[in-house]
């Protein structure tokens, strides 16, 4: 069993915060538009709002929430000295 430095940690509790965080935003936009789908009834460019919204609006979301945890953990890795070099 090795021992964890004070860094390891750090970054660790960091990783994890980031990903819950992440996690609660890709769960809140999957059920949210689901939970409240009646709510969003007016047209949007043609089509209901919640049918684009479910279709479109929430993979739009997925790949920001992709492309912002990259460029944290990238961040995080830096600043941690854990990069790749």
């Amino acid at each position: 069993m090795s021992a964890t430095s004070p860094n390891q940690r750090a970054y660790w509790h960091k990783t994890l915060r980031l990903t819950a965080c992440l996690m609660a935003v890709l769960l809140t936009v999957t059920f949210g538009v689901a939970f409240f789908a009646r709510e969003l009834s007016f047209s949007f460019f043609g089509w209901p709002f919640s049918f684009w919204v479910g279709a479109q609006g929430a993979l739009m979301v997925y790949v920001l929430i992709v492309a912002f945890y990259a460029r944290a953990m990238s961040q995080l890795d830096e600043s941690h000295g854990m990069g790749e070099d």
